[in-house]
């Protein structure tokens, strides 16, 4: 679709210099009128001052959308991706990832309420997020026209953002400039949400650079939390967590309260290398303490409740979920089809996980569960009436035929 054919496009707008500058842009550039989408994520700012901000741009009061969108986003989106115990490439708890496709969705029902043609984000062309966006558009509306500013304009230094921004009369926040006025480099990029926050950029983009400790926000360091473990229960009905201590919370405040926990104890820290799906390496750091202990929790549970070949294969597709999260494909028929099996297993997914946080770690101290498929009388060491060990001979003996035979026809293959 031609600029000129664009009439109306809804902008993921945070109210930062960034997407300010797309939205002036977008009036510039495209001439059309612009909608703003402000999604409250429960990343820890303020996000009403978006409003004023918008109207100072001159868009109309009822083109500025400001969501709270927190319950949302872990009802529908996080417990459903931890139920999975989903981690990419070992490490990643997906924080960002998860939170593409709840913002794509909200814009094109913005886009469909408002009568827009288009939508835009202020993704850079070099990141995944690009990606998670723009598959989350295409697979909710194919008919909708996609703005990618940072693929079209010239403004691709701090320096031409922040000319541009004084031009046309755009706020710039005194952290975009050093003492004279002039650009002033972030150290780190930053996303935060109710799961966790990102740091990306400069100092870390070397990655035998040590973090500096100032830049972590979220979490105590390890050395610095409390000297005195602290227990805690949490109680989990189909795969979801649904009380802490016997207290019952919305899915939104279980994960703050988490979280609170998690940054006492100096729980959640990761610095890792991914693989982006664009191609290159990238070095990031993370702190996702709620989600930690929720993981650890998770299993725990699992372990107790669900069949073990149940388990193993859940175990054997987690890896392929986790990988369709973070390349953007969350409203693909292949990731609902996953989403559909892992469900089926979490029917009887409840019980509680007792755990202990202490420096840095989530230690389960134990489990229950009304349901449980865990038999003393099985598993015991002492005399039994229900286990005949004999029987294990047998049960060797047939699993061992296809060796026996291969040793004795194929003796060189050993």
């Amino acid at each position: 679709m031609a600029k000129k054919d664009i009439k109306k496009a809804v902008l993921a707008y945070s109210g930062g210099l960034d997407t300010s500058i797309i939205l002036k842009w977008l009036q510039d550039e495209y001439g059309c009128e612009v909608v703003t989408f402000t999604a409250d994520l429960g990343q820890g700012e303020e996000v009403e001052p978006a409003r004023e901000k918008a109207l100072k741009f001159g868009i109309k009061p009822e083109n500025i959308f400001i969501l709270d969108l927190k319950e949302e986003f872990v009802k529908d989106f996080v417990f459903p991706m931890f139920r999975a115990n989903a981690i990419y490439e070992g490490e990643y708890l997906l924080g960002t990832s998860i939170a593409r496709p709840l913002i794509a969705k909200k814009q094109i029902e913005i886009a469909k309420q408002t009568g827009a043609d288009a939508v835009s984000h202020g993704a850079t062309g070099k990141g995944n997020d690009q990606v998670r966006f723009e598959l989350g558009y295409l697979a909710l509306n194919p008919d909708i026209a996609v703005i990618a500013p940072w693929r079209e304009w010239d403004l691709n230094s701090r320096e031409k953002l922040i000319a541009y921004a004084k031009k046309n009369g755009i706020e710039i926040s005194q952290k975009h400039l050093d003492e004279n006025g002039n650009p002033k480099i972030s150290p780190y990029s930053m996303d935060a949400n109710l799961l966790h926050i990102s740091y990306e950029g400069l100092h870390l983009e070397n990655p035998a650079n040590e973090p500096e400790k100032s830049m972590w926000l979220w979490t105590s360091s390890p050395e610095d939390a409390p000297d005195e473990a602290e227990y805690i229960t949490l109680s989990y009905k189909n795969g979801d967590p649904i009380a802490i201590n016997g207290e019952a919370m919305s899915p939104a405040t279980l994960l703050k309260t988490l979280n609170d926990y998690g940054n006492k104890h100096g729980i959640g820290r990761i610095d890792i290398v991914e693989n982006r799906y664009v191609g290159m390496k990238a070095r990031g750091c993370y702190e996702t303490p709620g989600g930690t202990i929720m993981l650890k929790a998770h299993r725990a549970i699992e372990s107790i409740t669900l069949d073990r070949e149940e388990a193993h294969l859940k175990d054997e597709l987690m890896p392929r979920y986790a990988k369709l999260i973070y390349n953007g494909y969350w409203w693909s028929p292949e990731r609902k089809m996953l989403q559909a099996a892992i469900d089926k297993t979490q029917e009887n997914v409840e019980g509680e996980v007792k755990l202990k946080l202490y420096k840095g770690n989530v230690i389960v101290i134990g489990r229950s569960s009304d349901i449980s498929l865990y038999s003393e009388a099985h598993s015991t060491f002492e005399e039994d009436e229900v286990y005949d060990q004999s029987d294990a001979e047998g049960f060797i003996k047939l699993n061992a035929l296809r060796l026996i035979i291969e040793g004795k026809n194929q003796p060189n293959r050993k």
